[in-house]
């Protein structure tokens, strides 16, 4: 790895010899400006407006221009004489919690190395005093033609450098919020509460760039010749606009399913109050969805269980039916019997006459 600066950290009295690496890298697909017209490349050259001319870089210095448009030659002798001990030094100020830094100034990451035997001492020194006191150091330094705020901090067995922006660097959000008066109901809040813990904790190590990925695939395909074809339904269609509860009741709901659980019930009582609601509108948006686990079977002793309830189940509708049955045949007898009694009886009162 390249070093991009070289100097030391002056931690009081103790010098510690430091090289700068940078600790991040950018994997991002580069691109080319070509002429549209015959796919030639467009390129940029440096020229010097008085001789109408490219300059080679080694020709080329720096200036700082006034107000008037006036260019003022600045060497790198003059900078080399500011009278500045960030020059190439940098320089402790300070040690506080890393809490106290606001997340809007922080930059870039570095990692800060040492060489030999002379500065493996004190860099570990000044690592393991950071380390016991869980504080960060607070340092400035000189780069790129100005001086820089930084803070120090451990990570595992080295020293990481994160460049802070200066406080009067971080604009005022003002006139970002709002204007419009809302009220947050409770049960909107339980709901976005419900949301939150459906939605859980990630490893940020399991995130990966989707774009990049089928960036690399378009590339690979115009390479080989071929047409790349968008998959369709690989994009949800387009956002609903609803109003919010109904908004984070689906979220809830389609966050539980995307886990694999069962949406259920879940947060149908902390919507009473959503009739209250006026103008709030929030855009639901499609989240990706996990299979869902296999339905369980049930155990071979349910099974059988089940089994014999249903057996017993169809014995006794058989014997109502047999019930039913015998006493239909019984009221038919009776009534045929009946009849020939009847029958009997005017014949013999017939043959008396």
């Amino acid at each position: 790895m390249r070093s991009i600066w070289n100097g030391n950290i002056s931690f009081g009295l103790v010098s510690i010899p430091i090289k700068i690496y940078p600790a991040t890298e950018d994997h991002s697909i580069s691109f080319r400006q070509i002429h549209t017209r015959d796919g030639g490349r467009i390129r940029y050259r440096k020229v010097c407006e008085l001789e109408d001319k490219p300059v080679e870089s080694g020709e080329i210095g720096r200036a700082y221009e006034d107000a008037d448009g006036a260019l003022v030659p600045i060497t790198d002798e003059d900078l080399a004489a500011l009278p500045l001990p960030t020059t190439h030094t940098l320089e402790i100020e300070a040690f506080i919690s890393a809490a106290e830094i606001d997340p809007l100034q922080m930059g870039d990451a570095y990692y800060l190395g040492t060489t030999g035997a002379a500065g493996a001492k004190p860099y570990t020194l000044l690592r393991e005093a950071l380390k016991r006191s869980e504080k960060v150091a607070i340092a400035k330094y000189a780069h790129r033609g100005r001086e820089r705020l930084g803070m120090l901090r451990v990570v595992g067995d080295t020293i990481a450098l994160h460049r802070l922006l200066w406080p009067d660097e971080v604009r005022e959000p003002a006139g970002v919020a709002p204007k419009e008066k809302v009220t947050v109901k409770p049960a909107e809040l339980d709901l976005a509460d419900t949301l939150m813990e459906t939605l859980g904790e990630v490893d940020l190590n399991d995130l990966h760039d989707d774009y990049h990925e089928a960036l690399e695939e378009l590339v690979a395909a115009k390479v080989s010749g071929a047409t790349p074809i968008a998959e369709p339904g690989e994009r949800p269609a387009g956002a609903q606009v609803v109003d919010l509860m109904a908004a984070l009741k689906e979220s809830v709901r389609s966050a539980k399913e995307a886990r694999g659980e069962e949406a259920g019930e879940a947060a149908e009582g902390e919507a009473e109050e959503e009739e209250g609601v006026e103008g709030a509108e929030a855009t639901v948006h499609e989240l990706r969805g996990r299979k869902k686990p296999a339905a369980k079977k049930a155990p071979a002793g349910e099974k059988k269980t089940a089994a014999k309830r249903s057996g017993a189940k169809a014995a006794k509708a058989a014997e109502k039916g047999a019930g039913k049955t015998a006493g239909t045949k019984k009221a038919a007898t009776k009534k045929t019997a009946a009849k020939k009694t009847t029958a009997k009886k005017q014949t013999g009162k017939r043959t008396a006459s």
